[in-house]
């Protein structure tokens, strides 16, 4: 069935949309919405989980459990997080009955926010630290390596820049290990070993697997390994089925009931004494050919562009050097309401990123622009397989943002 249109979300309930400037400060336009870190984000899940362990957790200034699951999951000795890359809360709803077991489960917070970009590294490494990007460092998908004329893609990172060097916050999977819990990350083979995921779940124990069967198989057999578990479980091809079909084609509802079946066998096989949490890290919408706009066929977006970094619905401009606010005032003037269009400093000060390190700003372009409605800003040229994509994430529509929260008890719990 094919999803409503959607191409200015209304914020949901408890998220907060920024509208104009009273203060000097740069708003979002009232169809983008920011983040709420320590209140109802993906950065909050990992420490409510672990809290609810009896971990003390410390993450700075943020509440350690702002989610309330020490209450929602009270008597739980294990608990499982599994994190469902590109199941929004939106699509969720929209296809209940293709995902009658994920539809049924409760919802101890309600829909939550995926970071700022909304896109995987950034959300995989918020999760994992509970930290918001601007703390931990992987602020998108690609960033420019500050002091050198590159970039790095985080899903293709291995040792370069050294992982713990680029992301130096202790993880939430570190402090519970250090109380006593016994804590693991399961996830594909493929990943093992990879930049990214020495990052985002560093201190659990990696475990690989060859497919969701065994996804469920190793989650459970995870959760019963010590008295006291923290299991964290990732899957990434529903995810992957959206970018390549799209989230309204017959091969993305497949591939959702086939989700749906995973979650089945881990919440039949719960222990009694654990609890199942269904996350996500971003939301995902299909871009139409009507609202794409190829960089590399538009000279005024890529004079003066020095490394371009990001992704086609949250871009990063790094300028050659001098040219900075020439470059946004043309992206500006170009883009018009296709996207959001601000300096660093003004898209720092805005809070979509959380606080920002000052050593790590640098990773977030001279120029940030965030997607409006369904536009795509594409690079056909510089990058022709991203360009070719149905589906997309990375900005702040609240499709993009709202991630699900679900969660089921064992026996002893229910």
């Amino acid at each position: 069935m094919a999803l409503p249109a959607r191409p200015q979300p209304e914020p949901a309930s408890g998220w907060e949309a920024v509208g104009p400037s009273t203060d000097g400060v740069l708003r979002l336009p009232d169809d983008l919405v920011r983040p709420r870190y320590g209140t109802a984000s993906l950065a909050d899940v990992l420490p409510s989980a672990a809290t609810a362990l009896g971990v003390p957790v410390q993450r700075g200034d943020l509440p350690p459990d702002p989610l309330g699951l020490t209450a929602a999951l009270a008597g739980a000795r294990r608990v499982a997080v599994l994190l469902v890359d590109g199941l929004g809360a939106d699509l969720v709803r929209a296809h209940a009955d293709v995902a009658p077991t994920l539809a049924g489960l409760a919802t101890p917070a309600g829909d939550l926010s995926a970071p700022c970009p909304s896109t995987t590294p950034v959300s995989l490494t918020t999760l994992g630290t509970g930290l918001p990007p601007g703390s931990h460092g992987v602020l998108g998908f690609v960033t420019a390596v500050p002091g050198e004329d590159r970039t790095l893609n985080h899903v293709q990172w291995g040792d370069d820049p050294d992982p713990a060097v680029w992301m130096s916050r202790r993880s939430v999977f570190e402090q519970a290990a250090d109380a006593g819990v016994e804590v693991s990350a399961v996830a594909p083979y493929a990943f093992r070993g990879s930049g990214l995921s020495n990052v985002a779940y560093r201190g659990a124990r990696y475990t690989g697997t060859v497919g969701a069967g065994d996804l469920a198989a190793v989650l459970l057999e995870s959760l019963a390994a010590a008295p006291r578990t923290l299991v964290y479980g990732y899957t990434a091809e529903l995810d992957l089925t959206g970018h390549v079909r799209g989230v309204d084609s017959a091969s993305w509802r497949a591939q959702l009931a086939l989700v749906d079946r995973l979650v089945e066998q881990v919440v039949d096989g719960l222990p009694g004494d654990a609890a199942l949490l269904v996350t996500a890290d971003h939301g995902m919408l299909d871009v139409p050919a009507g609202t794409r706009l190829d960089l590399d066929a538009t000279p005024a977006l890529t004079e003066n562009v020095r490394l371009l970094a990001g992704e086609p619905r949250a871009r990063y401009l790094h300028a050659v050097p001098g040219a900075e606010a020439d470059l946004l005032a043309r992206w500006r003037e170009v883009l018009g309401e296709r996207a959001w269009v601000a300096g660093r400093d003004e898209a720092i000060a805005s809070g979509v990123f959380g606080p920002v390190d000052d050593d790590l700003a640098g990773r977030i372009g001279d120029v940030v622009a965030l997607a409006r409605g369904t536009w795509a800003l594409i690079a056909t040229e510089q990058e022709p397989g991203p360009s070719r994509l149905v589906g997309y994430h990375g900005s702040l529509t609240a499709t993009e943002l709202a991630i699900p929260l679900l969660a089921a008890r064992g026996r002893a719990l229910a």
